[in-house]
């Protein structure tokens, strides 16, 4: 059965608002999706700004209300991105809009692209379950969007900015597959910032089977 109906267009966002199960919209556009435990591999050099990242999130955390996606962005998303292109340097497009089709278009929230991968970052004030489904949305699109350089993998991470959940779509398979694993800011910054230095910085190295 169709989720989507092919008369209508459909943002991003949109899809968001459909509440859709990501497994179901996956199938709309030939893919399949497995939930596991990804294994992440962690950076092992050394982030020089960690425990500042840290110490000005619970500082600040006291004094500000996270009511609103905004809020979140500002203050727990917005300097987890900064440090992550300090230790990577990678390029950054801010809310980059795509269309591939018309049931796969918008804004990206945060785009990041280094020579080895493309992150692509959703920012959510709540509900990860159907932020995945719109992150879903999102690596397709990548996917499928014509580029001179294709990827092997599309990465992904929603976000709360207090919780992250991560995903990614293995391009040969059309295989989407959705993390297990939550990282809480700021109770998991270092890991959850090891993580994502090393998908910038690094080639995947899941065991995906």
């Amino acid at each position: 059965m169709k989720v989507l109906d092919p008369s209508i267009s459909y943002t991003f966002s949109k899809i968001f608002e459909l509440n859709i199960i990501a497994e179901d919209l996956a199938i709309e556009f030939g893919y399949t999706l497995t939930r596991k435990r990804l294994n992440w591999t962690q950076y092992q050099g050394e982030l020089d700004r960690i425990d500042e990242l840290r110490d000005r999130i619970d500082e600040i955390l006291p004094y500000v209300s996270l009511s609103t996606e905004i809020a979140r962005r500002e203050i727990l998303i917005s300097p987890v991105i900064v440090d992550l292109i300090h230790y990577t340097k990678a390029r950054i497009r801010i809310e980059y809009p795509i269309k591939v089709t018309e049931q796969l278009q918008g804004n990206l929230d945060y785009l990041i692209e280094s020579k080895n991968q493309l992150l692509v970052i959703e920012a959510k004030r709540e509900d990860l379950d159907f932020g995945f489904t719109q992150l879903v949305a999102q690596m397709i699109a990548l996917d499928q969007r014509e580029t001179e350089n294709k990827s092997d993998y599309i990465l992904g991470a929603v976000t709360t900015g207090k919780l992250w959940e991560f995903g990614l779509v293995n391009c040969a398979t059309k295989q989407v597959y959705q993390g297990l694993d939550s990282y809480r800011v700021p109770e998991d910054i270092e890991p959850l910032m090891r993580i994502l230095v090393q998908i910038l910085t690094a080639q995947i190295t899941l065991d995906l089977d």
